[in-house]
């Protein structure tokens, strides 16, 4: 929860933590004690002594979902816009948080689909629009998909995270393609069944060491 000990902290440190839930990209919000919206991206004023990123690590836990699989600082905002503290910066992180971790408990912190936002605070309406832009920037150079599986998956669950970040439909076949070319995953000795067809093999997130510049999948190589 915000630090309320100062009225107007003279910057404030929000921060994004996205996942999937229910095959949707979700954001997670903080109910808000006072102001004029009802929900707020989680934020706080760094204490003493404390850098920025230890502040947006403590943040995200103290939303209740532990520390998140990748963070990354998106910039300084200001230029004006209203921030729920009415401090003059904020400074914006993004947090990735892998599928299937818990819910917070308790109705101050809830899940909400990207696509169906409550109102929020200009400022921090324009972190997370940031937010999401910046993931969707950094996916063909690292790869920000796997933070969200778990350690196994199959080519089908990576598709699905690729398709809920960016946003639209990608063809299987040129998928497919795309991630044998960028040498991100190898094959393990488990299967899992999907449905009425036959059982799925199980993948990791193994990069090969012989091609080090290329970190994540070519979207180019994704059109259908």
């Amino acid at each position: 929860m915000p630090d309320r000990r100062s009225r107007k902290p003279s910057h404030t440190i929000d921060i994004v933590l996205l996942t999937a839930v229910g095959g949707q990209l979700a954001v997670l919000l903080c109910r808000s004690a006072d102001g004029r919206e009802k929900w707020i991206v989680p934020w706080d004023a760094p204490r003493p002594n404390e850098s920025m990123e230890a502040a947006a690590a403590r943040v995200a836990r103290s939303a209740g979902v532990g520390d998140p699989a990748w963070t990354e600082q998106i910039g300084a905002f200001g230029d004006g816009k209203r921030h729920p503290s009415d401090s003059d910066i904020s400074v914006g992180y993004a947090g990735l948080v892998p599928m299937g971790t818990a819910s917070p408990v308790g109705g101050v912190y809830a899940w909400f689909p990207v696509s169906e936002v409550p109102q929020l605070a200009p400022r921090q309406r324009l972190i997370l629009d940031a937010a999401i832009g910046m993931i969707r920037g950094r996916m063909d150079q690292s790869p920000v998909a796997f933070r969200l599986l778990p350690q196994m998956f199959t080519l089908t669950e990576l598709q699905h995270m690729y398709e809920l970040l960016l946003a639209k439909r990608l063809h299987k076949a040129s998928f497919r393609r795309a991630l044998q070319a960028a040498w991100l995953v190898e094959p393990t000795d488990e299967w899992r069944s999907e449905g009425r067809g036959r059982p799925a093999q199980l993948y990791r997130y193994a990069p090969r060491k012989r091609r080090p510049a290329q970190r994540g999948i070519r979207l180019d190589l994704l059109s259908s």
